[in-house]
């Protein structure tokens, strides 16, 4: 095995181009990502408007909307009115140089325009192509794919909130973001793919399938036990204690996993007999015995504060974390040297902004992109400059 140096990894996607014709956020969130791995994306937008959350907010960073900026960083945009004959002969010849194609058009759209896959891989059958749907590409071709209904429709929603109150989402398009990371694991397998085969491959991603994928052990719950799974708040349904619980100043997160854990978590407290409690002793017998153990938690928790509780139960090796935002958090990972953030730069290379950084760590280092999200058709001559050179390119060949 040759030994790591401290040179830095030529970008893994290099040579790699993404033509993407999605916008809002999976397809957006899946084309950042080959971005940051080095391919070369296109970003196709309408004329005047652009991708739909250019125009989302409150909230505005100096440059733009913050919604289209988390996802489009390490772009070119191009400009093209998909109504125009002449500006959709240029996106059927970048669908037909593209290694991937990336696309969430209403079902049947994209075939609409003669950019379907199978007009396109007569002519690029290495071409990686992937539809992004809310709910496949059959029966549910016709429903809208929307985050917030996925959730609700999918039981996402059943499972999330109080235990007496509504149901409720998460605080993020959590579907959508399953969904661009389940395009980028299929579009980076059919390019593996493609070096033995030569081909490239059809990619169907739908939100509803995503987020099926991601229930894990509360779907298995319903498959294997016919147990259908409710709210909890913030409480495990299969773990004790693992939630939030009061201290004097307000609520700390614990997680013991095992037996233990929560016997380190009861000498801490002050509280050993907890530990052989027969109600506690085990995790079975904890969970079925949730609210006594939480009044007896809480009851030793009130002593201190938070933050006090954190460092004495970290210390004894029991997982707890003060309840915070998402600055704390990214105060956090940089305190833990996880550099959490970038900062993207203009054309000029002048730095317009701040952001969380693609999340895997390479040894050595990848070669960093920065480059800031586009203006609406910032590269559109660069993009029909070179298209144009390749014809005359090609054109020169042939004459010779």
């Amino acid at each position: 095995m040759p030994e790591h140096s401290n040179a830095t990894h030529s970008r893994p996607l290099e040579g790699i181009l993404v033509v993407d014709f999605s916008r809002v956020l999976a397809g957006p969130l899946a084309s950042m990502t080959l971005a940051d791995l080095g391919a070369r994306v296109i970003k196709i937008e309408r004329p005047t408007v652009g991708d739909d959350t250019r125009s989302w907010g409150p909230p505005f960073s100096g440059t733009g909307s913050t919604y289209f900026e988390s996802v489009n960083r390490n772009k070119e945009s191009i400009c093209l009115d998909l109504a125009d004959e002449a500006d959709l002969a240029v996106a059927l010849e970048l669908a037909l140089k593209a290694d991937v194609l990336l696309e969430n058009f209403k079902p049947g759209g994209m075939d609409k325009l003669g950019l379907g896959y199978d007009t396109l891989r007569e002519k690029n059958p290495a071409l990686v192509y992937a539809s992004i749907s809310g709910f496949g590409l059959g029966g549910g071709a016709h429903l809208m794919g929307y985050d917030f209904m996925v959730q609700a429709v999918g039981g996402l929603m059943s499972i999330t909130g109080e235990e007496t109150g509504p149901p409720m989402k998460a605080g993020v398009a959590l579907v959508d973001v399953l969904a661009a990371k389940d395009t980028t694991i299929g579009v980076l397998a059919a390019l593996t793919a493609r070096h033995s085969t030569g081909l490239g491959a059809r990619l169907d991603v739908n939100l509803l399938s995503s987020l099926q994928g991601a229930l894990a052990n509360q779907a298995q719950a319903y498959l294997g036990a016919d147990s259908a799974p409710g709210r909890l708040g913030n409480t495990h349904p299969s773990i004790a204690p693992y939630e939030t619980l009061e201290c004097s100043d307000g609520l700390l997160a614990v997680a013991c996993g095992n037996d233990g854990q929560f016997a380190k978590l009861a000498g801490v407290l002050g509280a050993e007999h907890l530990a052989s409690d027969e109600r506690f002793v085990t995790n079975r017998a904890r969970v079925q015995n949730r609210p006594a153990l939480v009044r007896a938690l809480e009851e030793q928790l009130a002593t201190d504060v938070a933050a006090a509780w954190q460092v004495r139960l970290t210390r004894a090796g029991v997982p707890a974390g003060q309840v915070g935002t998402i600055g704390d958090g990214i105060a956090l990972a940089d305190s833990l040297g996880l550099s959490p953030t970038i900062d993207v730069h203009n054309a000029a290379g002048v730095t317009v902004g701040r952001q969380i950084r693609h999340p895997v760590s390479w040894t050595p280092p990848l070669a960093a992109r920065t480059q800031a999200p586009p203006e609406l058709g910032e590269h559109s001559a660069a993009v029909r400059e070179w298209l144009l050179a390749g014809q005359v390119n090609v054109e020169q060949a042939n004459a010779k």
